[in-house]
């Protein structure tokens, strides 16, 4: 099947935004994607929220790009468990990205420099406040869904607390209500990884002409272990050895796994930013609804008005079923209406993105059920 053709745009916002750090940004631009067509009550919008290192293209294909398909185009399309035949479903790029959203790449309007190192550091709650600009902008009111896997689902269940009247159901996919102290440990290694690169310049490389390309190929290289499951990586790559009998005794590439990192450092490193992933993932560090009721996120989920479907995957190590499950508790706690789903699936974190059908079978059968 061809991907549908879809165009990236772009709104432009000069009231200034006031950051949950305090910081504001005085301007700033929202790339997106729209695939379907607002219907005629505005009732049929769906938000897609994306993960670390994805963007607001989440389906279809660019004109003379026909190879760089959307993130989640096995999800998002006609005829497809989220159907553009019958939703209006708009992608967007989070302000701090490196895809077309204001970011520290940007141009700083107080200098006519790039941002840089001073980008503030941003939040999910800050997202969701310019994802909320946004929907204004499009003249929607509110959204029959929003919908994120991941750091995407922190952005769907921190709408349903920000703007608990604009959405009316949340699809919280592969989730958890706040990082475990070893997530939070993982994302300060790559961190470091990057800032310590001789060519990162103290977050001042674009002025350099230079990219610390060595610490975002080790951030990623981390991070791709986080998402895999160990049964996942052990089908895939085992410990074959890569183009030889035996060992080579040197630390060039021996096993099948050893390549496929390096391979998906050196990728990462040649189109993401190391500022944009060093604020990223202090944006997932810091997400924490409980935090401010004393640690009750049944307290803290009790804003929420929207109906709920929750979906965690059995193999996933990073964000685990058991997080998944405190959302639900907290939910359940306030009365709201409510399905879970825990899928017994191998590919661990990653899982949210894959074809498996009982997953999709779930997707398609909660967005028939919602009533435009």
């Amino acid at each position: 099947m061809r991907a549908v053709i879809v165009e990236a745009k772009k709104a432009r916002f000069t009231e200034p935004l006031k950051l949950r750090s305090g910081a504001v940004l005085p301007e700033f631009e929202i790339s997106y994607e729209t695939y379907g067509e607002l219907n005629a009550a505005r009732s049929n919008a769906v938000l897609v929220c994306h993960a670390l290192n994805a963007s607001h293209h989440v389906a279809g294909a660019y004109a003379g790009d026909p190879d760089n398909v959307g993130w989640w185009d096995n999800l998002v399309g006609p005829g497809k468990p989220l159907d553009t035949d019958r939703f209006f479903v708009v992608g967007n790029n989070y302000i701090g990205s490196c895809f077309g959203s204001t970011g520290p790449a940007s141009i700083n309007p107080a200098t006519g420099k790039p941002w840089g190192a001073d980008f503030p550091v941003v939040t999910v709650e800050d997202w969701v406040a310019a994802q909320a600009r946004l929907a204004d902008h499009l003249g929607i009111e509110r959204f029959a869904a929003v919908i994120g896997g991941s750091l995407g689902a922190m952005q769907s269940l921190q709408w349903t607390l920000s703007y608990p009247e604009r959405v009316r159901h949340a699809l919280v996919i592969a989730a958890t209500p706040r990082l475990s102290t070893q997530n939070i440990a993982f994302n300060e290694v790559a961190r470091q990884a990057i800032m310590t690169d001789p060519d990162f310049h103290g977050g001042h490389y674009y002025e350099k002409g230079v990219v610390p390309k060595r610490g975002l190929r080790i951030a990623r290289m981390i991070g791709h272990i986080t998402y895999l499951s160990d049964d996942a990586m052990m089908e895939k790559f085992g410990r074959v050895l890569r183009g030889k009998d035996g060992p080579g005794f040197d630390f060039d590439v021996d096993f099948e796994i050893e390549s496929y990192l390096r391979h998906q450092g050196d990728k990462f490193a040649s189109y993401f930013d190391a500022n944009t992933y060093l604020r990223i993932t202090k944006a997932l560090d810091y997400y924490d609804p409980a935090a401010d009721y004393g640690g009750d996120l049944s307290t803290a989920l009790a804003r929420a008005r929207a109906s709920f479907l929750v979906v965690s995957f059995t193999s996933d190590w990073r964000f685990t079923s058991q997080r998944s499950r405190e959302i639900v508790r907290a939910l359940l706690d306030n009365r709201r209406v409510l399905s879970y789903l825990e899928i017994d699936a191998p590919q661990g974190h990653d899982a949210f993105l894959m074809d498996d059908p009982r997953y999709h079978g779930a997707l398609r059968a909660y967005f028939r059920n919602i009533e435009l």
